[in-house]
């Protein structure tokens, strides 16, 4: 049975499936990117707002460098590195990441030291690939094995989409994530390690005497803008994990393929104007409320049973559909007692024009015990006389 809440009035009617959203609702047809794959995520509630072939696996250039940071950042946490650790500059780190790479570099010394802290700036503002590969080898011994690391730590945090064969991004066949795992990791990274986030924020970085700026374009550009990180090679395009707050909502873009830096710039502002403007986050139901709807009960001492969410419902659309917004309850009833309190009997399905439904659990707010056997043959003969309907 299916009851229809539309601005919470009910009417019935009956369904027999229901397709449900992978990744959580969003508009197939209402936003559009050039970019080859890209997603809008909320920060508060990891809701998806808007996807663009979001989980397939991808080349993500420099922009797996916060994957990098993150493990430092763990090491840091765990007491394993200090800030004011100096570490020393390998031949390996000096030329495979360093400025005669040809890539993105901090312009270490070779059989210098630098410390941990000048490190993740260099990686952070720099994106420098020297500085990555030296912060791999103190952490892990050689850059293959934190590689291994990091694609073991990635799927601890249910990144699934991940396998890293560098610290930097150079690019390898194996070297893969997908964006919406990007978006994921970029919200690990602001929601876990506040301490030290500002440094995504700085504009600028200055190390043995050469200065160098942040490449992210909405830093300066897009108000409350205050990370993540670009990525860019000749294969994947131009690319970007941004964030910002506004109004105290937080959003994190990610999008990947675009031809040109004008390109991604522009891309980077028009998106996030969007996932601050277009789209919002519904709270529709908190966790463990009640619905107004109860759900039938046959051979039971009551004639139906209350309804509860367990956790939250909240649901992420553009902001002009949400007066389509329907919100249904769906149960195969009527349910036979006997029925325990919190026992999953049904679903509360919320559905907008364009979006994919999405299906949360429904819980029986009370217990119903079952008739006794004369209550049982009164109800059966009952149901007999009605026809069996």
């Amino acid at each position: 049975m299916r009851a229809l809440i539309s601005n919470f009035s009910l009417i019935a009617t009956f369904i027999a499936a229901l397709v449900l959203a992978p990744i959580g609702a969003h508009a197939q047809d209402s936003y559009e990117t050039e970019a080859t794959h890209a997603v809008i995520m909320d920060f508060a509630t990891g809701q998806v707002l808007f996807a663009k072939d979001a989980e397939t696996p991808m080349a993500p250039s420099s922009m797996s460098k916060m994957m990098t940071v993150l493990m430092v950042l763990e090491a840091l946490d765990a007491g394993t590195l200090s800030l004011d650790d100096e570490l020393p500059v390998s031949e390996y780190a000096w030329r495979t990441g360093g400025a005669a790479s040809g890539s993105s570099t901090m312009f270490l010394e070779l059989n210098s030291h630098a410390s941990v802290e000048d490190l993740l700036r260099g990686v952070i503002i720099q994106s420098g690939g020297d500085a990555c590969i030296v912060l791999a080898e103190a952490l892990s011994g050689s850059e293959a094995a934190f590689a291994d690391a990091m694609t073991a730590r990635a799927h601890e945090l249910g990144l699934s989409s991940a396998h890293f064969a560098n610290a930097t991004g150079w690019p390898d066949p194996d070297h893969m994530i997908s964006a919406l795992d990007l978006a994921r990791l970029a919200r690990i990274l602001i929601r876990d390690h506040p301490q030290y986030y500002d440094i995504w924020a700085e504009r600028e970085f200055t190390y043995n005497g050469i200065r160098q700026y942040n490449r992210n374009p909405l830093l300066g550009t897009f108000a409350g803008a205050d990370g993540l990180k670009t990525g860019h090679t000749e294969d994947a395009g131009y690319g970007l994990v941004g964030t910002a707050v506004r109004d105290g909502q937080r959003r994190i873009i990610v999008f990947n393929g675009m031809t040109s830096i004008r390109g991604r710039s522009s891309e980077a502002e028009r998106m996030m104007r969007a996932a601050m403007s277009d789209f919002a986050v519904y709270d529709l139901f908190a966790a463990g409320a009640s619905v107004d709807q109860r759900a039938a009960v046959f051979m039971g001492e009551s004639d139906d049973v209350g309804l509860q969410v367990g956790e939250a419902v909240q649901v992420a659309l553009q902001r002009r559909a949400r007066r389509n917004l329907t919100v249904s309850v769906v149960y195969d009833g009527p349910l036979m007692a006997p029925i325990e309190a919190g026992q999953e009997i049904g679903h509360l399905v919320v559905e907008a024009p364009g979006y994919e439904a999405q299906n949360f659990p429904l819980f029986a707010s009370e217990s119903v015990a079952r008739k006794g056997m004369m209550g049982r043959i009164g109800a059966a003969l009952a149901h007999m006389i009605r026809g069996g309907n």
